[in-house]
């Protein structure tokens, strides 16, 4: 393996769930030497520190991954600034990730997680999995949770999922999106694991 991948992320909620759910999905790998989160809080944090971290950041090995909700922006405008802060500062390669629309659509693609991570079975039902069958879609989803899941808090709901997301059954595409680009990610840098494992 040579170098790690860290992760630049919007808020610490994300940097709950990747702590515990890369270890699941990635077996062997370990906080600090395979990868390394940083949170910011907010977009605005996250944004102004872009550049200062890529240009400053002294292990030429480590690539680096931006994951940033969406929050219903022109996705396409959103990634082109990014992707801009990027290469000026030196990183072009950095790969760039955006939450559609925020975390909590991620839940709502996997309704059996979401269920059994608060034991709640009838959270998984047909009449749910229909009206939540385009995830990413949902403007506000983290309001559809709270519905859900009354006594949903987001750095403790963030640890449960994180033991049960499955993103083979997740209906999520930026999920699918986020997971497939790290797996691309960790195989040309060598960090290859044992492969996805999940809970079936």
């Amino acid at each position: 393996m040579e170098g790690r991948i860290i992760f630049l992320l919007e808020e610490p909620s994300m940097k709950v769930l990747l702590d515990h759910w890369l270890p699941r999905l990635f077996p062997g790998w370990e906080d600090g030497q395979h990868f390394l989160c940083i949170p910011h809080e907010g977009k605005s944090d996250l944004d102004r520190s872009i550049p200062r971290k890529l240009a400053a950041w002294r292990f030429p090995a480590d690539r680096f991954v931006i994951v940033r909700d969406n929050d219903n922006a022109d996705c396409i405008a959103l990634k082109a600034r990014l992707r801009a802060l990027c290469q000026k500062s030196g990183r072009p390669e950095t790969m760039i990730r955006l939450v559609c629309q925020e975390l909590e659509g991620w839940y709502v693609g996997d309704l059996a997680a979401l269920a059994t991570a608060f034991e709640r079975p009838k959270l998984d039902t047909p009449a749910h999995r229909k009206r939540f069958s385009e995830p990413d879609t949902w403007q506000k989803p983290s309001v559809e949770v709270k519905r859900l899941v009354p006594s949903f808090q987001k750095y403790s709901g963030a640890r449960l999922m994180a033991q049960h997301l499955n993103p083979e059954k997740n209906r999520s595409p930026s999920l699918q999106i986020f997971v497939a680009g790290v797996r691309r990610l960790a195989d040309s840098m060598g960090q290859h694991g044992d492969g996805v494992q999940v809970d079936v």
